[in-house]
């Protein structure tokens, strides 16, 4: 008979594989992306705020050097085609595991650009001979480079071009000029000699990968985190099968790590709260967000249309949901709960508030709304 889990047991595995529990956070920027294995980022201010959540006294300028300055990780497209921060060990094999399938999703898009193989093969040859001698390089320039050398760039073009590069493994995001990103040569940016690191079974890695940062987690869960196929997914999962134990959850069987069962015997933790960013990790990294958020709320906390707002998460669960707001000299957080909170639950807001002032180098006002 498997164990059985129950909600409150699910949010605190989910938090603490998650780095978002207190005895789980990271002192290390870096230590956070590896752990995570690829951390969403298609907000690059978002993914600095998902950073400082799972990392206790952090600073964001911290963050920034270790992209910019150490490239400890790399921002570019790799999963699901979608932008994340990625190890740099890891990016390498990931995007040879991840890129092809997400190129392929795309090529209806490709053709309504007028986007044709031969024109995308040939605007990989340009980007590199540009960046190679003017990079890095902001989006506007590369695409008026490409443009004359008559590269289509117009409209979504000249997203879907850097995105394919991206995948490609050509080019990455560098570093931010005037508070714009520019795109680098990936092999600039991160010498190959640095990074080289393959593992036997790409796959089979990044579903281990994946439940050491998720678990409990179903294999459909690793489907829509990770995009991967369903002959690569099914591969993957019974790779590590037997390094698996196999969990009851409200909603059906997940699997976790045969060495995270010691997590289940750990004391009652502290119930913390966090200021998870639109498209956090915790908020994506499942089929079913009915775990964390009350289903009278949910349309509160995913409107639909892709869209994932911040949440203030309590003990695991959605509570509110929040934005920063930038004063003259401070950042307010304004907050607008679910339900009426308790005199507790806003002071554990009002002490994270106050962190992530810290992290962002200024003070921090707090504002609750009325439910």
């Amino acid at each position: 008979m498997s164990i059985a889990l129950s909600p409150l047991q699910l949010r605190r595995l989910r938090l603490q594989n998650q780095l978002l529990s207190e005895n789980s956070r990271s002192a290390s920027t870096a230590e956070v992306v590896r752990r995570l294995c690829a951390l969403q980022s298609q907000e690059w201010p978002s993914a600095q705020l998902a950073i400082h959540a799972r990392a206790g006294g952090i600073t964001q300028a911290s963050v920034i050097q270790a992209r910019e300055v150490e490239r400890a990780f790399v921002l570019t497209w790799s999963l699901r085609g979608t932008l994340h921060l990625v190890a740099a060990e890891d990016i390498r094999w990931q995007l040879a595991l991840c890129g092809a399938g997400a190129i392929r999703g795309t090529r209806r898009r490709y053709q309504q650009l007028g986007l044709t193989e031969e024109l995308r093969e040939r605007g990989l040859r340009e980007m590199e001979a540009i960046l190679g001698h003017d990079g890095p390089l902001i989006r506007s320039a590369l695409a008026e480079r490409l443009g004359a050398r008559g590269i289509p760039v117009e409209g979504q073009a000249i997203h879907h071009l850097v995105r394919f590069a991206a995948l490609r493994g050509l080019i990455c995001l560098g570093p931010e000029i005037d508070g714009d990103l520019t795109y680098v040569l990936l092999d600039d940016w991160l010498p190959a000699g640095r990074t080289i690191r393959k593992p036997t079974n790409p796959a089979a890695e990044l579903a281990r990968r994946y439940l050491r940062a998720f678990a409990p987690a179903t294999a459909e869960d690793f489907a829509r985190w990770s995009g991967l196929g369903k002959r690569v997914i099914k591969a993957a999962w019974g790779a590590i099968a037997g390094d698996c134990v196999t969990v009851a959850i409200p909603d059906g069987e997940a699997q976790m790590l045969k060495t995270q069962l010691e997590q289940l015997d750990a004391g009652t933790p502290e119930a913390v709260v966090r200021f998870l960013p639109r498209y956090d990790n915790y908020l994506l990294g499942y089929v079913s967000r009915a775990f964390m958020v009350a289903d009278e709320y949910a349309k509160q906390a995913h409107p639909g249309g892709g869209l994932i707002r911040a949440c203030v998460i309590i003990d695991g669960e959605a509570k509110a949901h929040w934005k920063l707001e930038k004063r003259r000299a401070a950042i307010r957080l304004v907050v607008e709960p679910y339900e009426n909170l308790s005199g507790a639950e806003a002071a554990l807001m009002e002490a994270e508030a106050g962190s992530l002032g810290g992290f962002l180098n200024t003070s921090a006002e707090l504002r609750i709304e009325d439910a």
